[in-house]
């Protein structure tokens, strides 16, 4: 419940005070909860480092500041979804690469958007369907009622459809077979049951599902992301469809193309690692 006060407020200031404004206080937040928050300086170090062994303690706290400062931003950006409109993103949203979901529909299986916790994979999914496209949205849910339906009034009051993750495989299939956009986050694991894959020189479980629907169906998988610019407009980017050629063995074909889009993953957040907002541990064992 506090937490959904909290957010109600953050949402109340987001929405009467001028963006650059908004993102000031919100900038100031951050850093007071950067001073007190022990436990998710600790997390984000240690995940830092694995990513970066060799750069300083100095620079990884230049890197973990400002993601909690990008953070903040994040959630300031969220708050504002009633204002986003067509000249919103024509004035601060670079898109390219767009055509490439064009090229998959025209397929009719219906196209996957694989993302990951980078950037602001919220707006990135308002975006798309502002600009028209029948897009669904795999979401965990929040624990709590009230803040879950407040998430996804934000999502779906712009045209976004929102599939709970508990419920997913057969709305996802659904999704699909209509020849939709479904958008899935490919870069954490809640099931414990996915695919393990070497990610920054760590084992790690990836979730299968994008691979799983993909194979299943014939829909293509589109990494996408959006990304925050130093000017705080954002760029939303699409890389080339992943046409995976099926080699018939499921187990081989789940790992070959999880790995294409977990590579792509590896890129992204190696060049923007103050974007990549894990404050959970996310190697269980940080020692090599």
């Amino acid at each position: 419940m506090f937490n959904y006060i909290l957010y109600r407020i953050g949402q109340f200031i987001a929405l009467r005070l001028p963006l650059k404004i908004a993102y000031k206080i919100a900038i100031l937040f951050s850093d007071l909860h950067y001073i007190f928050a022990v436990d998710d300086r600790r997390i984000t170090k240690d995940n830092l480092k694995v990513i970066f062994p060799q750069k300083s303690n100095r620079e990884i706290k230049r890197i973990r500041i400002k993601m909690f400062r990008n953070f903040a931003k994040y959630l300031v950006d969220f708050f504002r979804f009633s204002k986003l409109d067509a000249q919103y993103i024509k004035e601060n949203i670079k898109i390219e690469n767009i055509h490439y979901i064009d090229e998959v529909l025209s397929k009719g299986k219906g196209a996957i958007i694989v993302t990951a916790h980078l950037g602001n994979w919220e707006l990135g999914g308002v975006v798309v369907a502002l600009l028209g496209y029948p897009f669904w949205a795999v979401a965990l849910p929040h624990k709590y009622k009230k803040v879950d339906n407040f998430f996804n009034f934000q999502r779906e009051n712009k045209g976004m459809g929102v599939i709970p993750l508990g419920k997913a495989v057969r709305q996802s299939l659904d999704v699909l077979r209509e020849n939709k956009v479904l958008a899935l986050a490919g870069d954490r694991d809640f099931s414990e049951k996915g695919i393990v894959l070497d990610f920054f020189g760590r084992a790690t479980i990836f979730p299968q599902g994008p691979a799983a629907l993909a194979l299943k169906t014939g829909a293509t998988i589109i990494p996408g992301f959006m990304l925050r610019n130093k000017d705080d407009s954002f760029t939303l980017k699409f890389e080339k469809p992943l046409n995976f050629i099926s080699t018939g063995d499921k187990n081989t074909d789940l790992i070959e193309l999880t790995a294409h889009y977990k590579n792509i993953f590896e890129g992204y957040i190696l060049k923007y690692p103050d974007q990549w907002y894990v404050f959970r541990r996310f190697w269980k064992n940080n020692s090599k």
